[in-house]
């Protein structure tokens, strides 16, 4: 028999859909149910290399984490990858199918659905429930026309749904009703009940709120959930969560700097390194100057290497990193970061835009090309200095040059990966997930002298996840959840 299914829709992007269904993956597979997470269409240069050899959103991804099963491409089957020019590049089924601008897109979304509905169907023949994901809002009515991500893939499949509404930014009850007034009734009928997320303060002073939200809508209320304060130790699925403040760090004993440019990817590698006591990890905003005591800076991924090689140029930040490299500081590149700092980064297939070729910040003796082949792959290794890792790649793009000579890692198949500049000062890798292994973290530390590493990084997302879990526990229903999936 097929298992029940229950979808979470929010009124806006950033309102804790993700948190939610990963926290009740949690909770419902401890209470010995098979859970698989799943959301038709995502659109996020987070990513994460599956089981099956794909990639997917993040946050199915922690979701499948939650819910202690594999990671598999069906659990996101559409993903949208933010690039310049060309607009988005479009992955089904973990695989590139090519790139599209929104209009372009708008077209595509009809001949998706039916992946979409078989990677539903699939998952259901293994699970006793699946907890959907939906993207953006449903109030998005212009964009209803052949959705596959909110109430049209729920119609489709049959789902009920949950709306989840942010209290923390502002204006709830008009985004709850509001959606309500401007969607179809039809998708207003598929609504079973409503979530108030991210509540500080007494609750009693919105038992009233939530009252007349439930009157003017007809839906349950369902639960008001306070803002769950470790949030920000998880991986996150929108670039929006890096503007978001973190906690002071008295005991910080080194400084990193990471500039935060308009097509940054993967930016969950830095996770780790924000969890760190004795880490400062500072967010640059183009207009910021890097501060001068800085230890390292690290150039993350990009989803669009030479626009955000532009940026970079554009905010200063390429003469102040190599003010810090004149200074004796360290940097690294990640991923795109490393394609930046070599000589030059060529485009001949037009991967990323109009073909052609561009000086890079000449920190590094190598030289890039972007291909339309890409890179998905779980790797083992150790680092200059005999330090084991284990992380993945995900890029589309080779490097060569003079630098390689001084690789950054050697793989366990033999090979090579990455360089060093001659000075030691430089690095380039494409390892993603390299500081979520503790022993590379550490040794990282070591280097900043920063002393050992302060946690277990794999233990802190279990335990974090225990905690959300029973966090949603205390504040929603979640038999009168499991009751409204069907």
């Amino acid at each position: 028999m097929p298992a029940r299914a229950l979808m979470f829709q929010g009124t806006g992007s950033d309102v804790g859909k993700s948190l939610i269904v990963a926290g009740l993956a949690r909770a419902c597979t401890l209470r010995g149910l098979a859970v698989r997470p799943f959301k038709p269409q995502n659109m996020s240069n987070n990513a994460a290399v599956t089981s099956d050899g794909g990639e997917i959103g993040r946050a199915q991804a922690l979701q499948a984490r939650a819910a202690r099963t594999p990671a598999t491409v069906d659990m996101n089957p559409v993903l949208l990858k933010p690039q310049s020019e060309i607009g988005a590049q479009i992955v089904v089924r973990g695989s590139v199918k090519g790139s599209a601008k929104a209009s372009a897109y708008q077209e595509m979304k009809r001949e998706l659905l039916p992946v979409v509905l078989e990677s539903f169907d699939k998952l259901r023949r293994d699970a006793d429930i699946v907890l959907v994901e939906g993207a953006g809002s449903p109030a998005e009515i212009n964009l209803r026309a052949n959705d596959i991500a909110n109430m049209g893939f729920a119609q489709a499949a049959d789902v009920p749904v949950v709306l989840i509404g942010d209290i923390d930014r502002g204006g709830v009850i008009a985004s709850l009703v509001g959606t309500k007034a401007v969607i179809d009734a039809a998708d207003a009928a598929r609504i079973r009940g409503f979530v108030v997320n991210k509540f500080r303060g007494d609750p009693a002073l919105f038992a009233e709120g939530m009252k007349r939200i439930a009157q003017a809508t007809g839906w349950a209320a369902l639960g008001l959930v306070p803002f769950f304060p470790e949030a920000h130790l998880l991986p996150a699925e929108d670039a929006l969560a890096l503007r978001q403040a973190r906690p002071a760090k008295s005991r910080a004993r080194a400084r990193v700097a990471v500039p935060i440019l308009p097509h940054i990817s993967n930016f969950d590698d830095l996770d780790p390194l924000e969890a760190e006591p004795a880490l400062d990890l500072v967010r640059l905003e183009p207009g910021a100057a890097l501060p001068g005591d800085i230890d390292l800076v690290i150039l993350p991924g990009s989803k669009a290497t030479i626009a955000d090689l532009r940026s970079l140029r554009a905010a200063g930040f390429d003469t102040d990193i190599a003010a810090h490299r004149r200074r004796g500081g360290m940097v690294l590149g990640l991923c795109g970061g490393y394609q930046m700092l070599g000589r030059t980064i060529a485009d001949p297939q037009g991967v990323e835009g109009p073909p052609g070729k561009v000086a890079a910040l000449g920190l590094l003796d190598v030289d890039t090309v972007l291909s339309t082949e890409k890179r998905l792959e779980p790797i083992r290794g150790t680092t200059d200095g005999g330090v084991p890792f284990s992380g993945y790649e995900m890029h589309m793009g080779v490097t060569e040059g003079v630098d390689r000579a001084r690789p950054f890692a050697r793989l366990d198949d033999g090979s090579s990966e990455g360089a060093i500049a001659a000075d030691g000062r430089v690095f380039g890798t494409y390892i993603h997930g390299l500081f979520a292994d503790d022993r590379q973290r550490g040794a990282w530390l070591s280097r900043l002298a920063a002393g050992a590493t302060g946690i277990a990084y794999e233990d802190l997302i279990e335990q974090t996840l225990d905690r959300l879990a029973a966090h949603l526990a205390a504040h929603l229903d979640i038999d009168g959840l499991l009751t409204l999936a069907r």
